[in-house]
């Protein structure tokens, strides 16, 4: 099991209960993608091999009433406008990039169907 490091406990500081989401999508990651780095930011955690492929946050991307308790956002940059009603948000920042946020409330949630598209957005990521 991943065990989340110092700098991603901090960013969770007051938001706890999303530890264990955070961790469970973080262990996944790096067992599909053991050539990722990572980056703790102020509003994000990133996820990259040559270029960011995705983030974890907990940007409010649906209205609050609508969030889980606990949730994390998981945010793909993919080569395409993924339609599907697991997404919160999508928006094309440039021609060809669709940067995509899908809000986790549960492990459950990161199914086949969830590292499948993460897939596609650390293949996009490389092949730039």
């Amino acid at each position: 099991m991943y065990q989340a490091q110092s700098d991603e406990l901090l960013f969770f500081d007051q938001h706890t209960a999303a530890i264990p989401l955070y961790e469970a999508f973080a262990g996944e990651l790096f067992q599909r993608f053991p050539a990722t780095s990572v980056r703790v930011q102020k509003t994000q955690i990133t996820f990259s091999n040559r270029h960011v492929y995705a983030c974890a946050s907990l940007a409010r991307a649906k209205k609050k009433t609508e969030l889980p308790e606990p949730y994390i956002v998981i945010t793909l940059g993919l080569p395409y406008p993924l339609d599907s009603d697991r997404v919160a948000v999508k928006t094309e920042p440039y021609p060809g990039r669709w940067t995509t946020h899908i809000v986790v409330g549960s492990q459950a949630e990161l199914d086949n169907e969830f590292w499948t598209w993460t897939a596609q957005a650390y293949e996009f990521s490389e092949s730039k």
